[in-house]
């Protein structure tokens, strides 16, 4: 006897799959969005036919979105202020991270880069990648 999984991934295997190929087109992107989003609902388990293709479909999709909607690197100015955001964090709360209360004013206005040891206590005290603090700041006009 089998269970009711059992009888849907049956039943679905026997579609055939809508990408097992790289996606090339903006129509194939969009078919393999549809067909992962109907997967994702009905929630397959990994190993059966429909979490394989599942898998699969992740995998080519987010190699198309990597090649044809390429995301610029994060300014850090705007990464702390998310940040400070998301903590319920003021501009006071950055001194011990940046230094006086001007040094935090002019790093979040972008006039003033972020030095090594700022990179440091930032990355540690409110959990931001070093690495993305360490990219350039872009400059703003006062």
């Amino acid at each position: 006897m089998q269970t009711t999984t059992n009888k849907r991934s049956a039943k679905t295997a026997k579609q055939p799959p809508s990408c097992f190929h790289f996606i090339r087109t903006a129509q194939e992107h969009k078919t393999a969005l549809a067909r992962a989003s109907k997967l994702m609902e009905v929630d397959p388990p990994r190993g059966t036919p429909e979490g394989d293709e599942l898998d699969l479909l992740v995998l080519v999709i987010a190699d198309y979105e990597r090649n044809h909607f390429p995301m610029s690197d994060a300014d850090p100015v705007e990464v702390i202020r998310f940040m400070m955001d998301q903590q319920g964090l003021k501009k006071k709360d950055l001194i011990p991270y940046i230094g006086s209360a001007s040094k935090v004013t002019e790093v979040l206005n972008g006039t003033r880069s972020l030095s090594l040891s700022m990179i440091r206590k930032l990355s540690e005290g409110m959990k931001i990648p070093a690495d993305t603090l360490s990219r350039p700041v872009q400059k703003r006009r006062a």
